[in-house]
């Protein structure tokens, strides 16, 4: 997150009419849904209306930078929050989808300007994935979510 103190992130506000887009996997349903949930309540937290708050459903971490570039494109939302888990296997296929993944994530937001958050998931196991989905190691959708805001507040007055 950032190194400004919790009071600080916990008084963020969205700015006004701002829209958000959830681009979450399908795969790994189970964590990725209870990574969305994180997100939507931090976006309440933080004066988000739950109809200004769109998710969009892809099959997989895969397909989530196509997606990604589509919504950045139409120039609706102030911020991207993509969501995924990604568990390592036995092969390297693990790494080609969260690499490329985060990869693409990054260039759909360098290349449009929209801020992109990587709410993706690359766990060692189910038991990682749960912890990092309102688990003991918090909950990465709202953690990305509360990032989200952060960018859209600092880049309002830049887009002027």
């Amino acid at each position: 997150m950032s190194d400004q103190p919790a009071a600080a992130v916990s008084s963020l506000r969205s700015p006004p009419g701002a829209r958000y887009a959830v681009i979450a996997s399908r795969w790994n349903g189970g964590i990725v849904d209870v990574l969305v949930e994180g997100a939507r309540t931090a976006f309440a937290a933080h004066g988000v209306a739950a109809d200004a708050v769109d998710v969009l459903r892809v099959p997989g971490a895969w397909e989530i930078p196509v997606l990604a570039r589509h919504v950045a494109q139409a120039g609706r939302h102030a911020a991207i929050v993509a969501l995924g888990c990604v568990v390592r296997g036995e092969t390297r296929h693990y790494e080609h989808v969260a690499d490329e993944c985060a990869r693409g994530l990054m260039w759909v937001a360098l290349d449009s300007g929209v801020p992109v958050l990587n709410g993706v998931l690359a766990v060692e196991d189910a038991a990682d994935a749960r912890a990092r989905a309102g688990g003991m190691r918090g909950n990465k959708g709202a953690d990305v979510a509360t990032s989200a805001i952060e960018m859209a507040i600092l880049l309002e007055g830049r887009r002027a």
